[in-house]
């Protein structure tokens, strides 16, 4: 029997299927630019404040859309939209017909393998609060694959 992601489209998926396609490699929590003449978008080192920098996991997951109001929610009905996540997210890779690479947790039956094989944030990034908005531009990382 193969396993859900292989058998079901994103929209047929649960809540709990859809959440647990979630790698916690904390990418989404980070801060990205857009240029506004080019529409490009920029990820920066700099992550929403309430992320556990080590764990890769929000703090106040069930509320973060009320404490962050821009807080992204990523939804099968924005499938067309996920081109501004990283390559290696596991919604933009089933969207775009590809498997989950070895290091993902349903995969690999380790929720320390993203870590492992440093997809992560952990170790990379720096809280909002600790940076000021004028420097968010100086910020701009190129080790997310888009």
């Amino acid at each position: 029997m193969k396993p859900f992601w292989e058998e079901k489209s994103l929209a047929q998926m649960s809540d709990a299927e859809w959440e647990s396609l979630c790698d916690g490699c904390a990418r989404c929590c980070m801060i990205k630019l857009q240029d506004e003449d080019t529409e490009e978008v920029f990820y920066t080192s700099i992550v929403c404040n309430l992320l556990d920098q080590e764990a890769c996991r929000c703090t106040a997951y069930p509320r973060r859309h009320e404490l962050v109001p821009n807080c992204v929610v990523l939804t099968h009905r924005e499938v067309d939209e996920f081109h501004w996540l990283p390559t290696t997210c596991a919604y933009r890779t089933l969207a775009e017909g590809r498997p989950l690479a070895w290091w993902h947790p349903l995969v690999s039956g380790s929720p320390d393998t993203v870590h492992d094989a440093e997809i992560s944030v952990q170790g990379k990034v720096i809280a909002q609060s600790e940076v000021d908005e004028d420097q968010e531009q100086e910020m701009i990382i190129r080790w997310v694959e888009m």
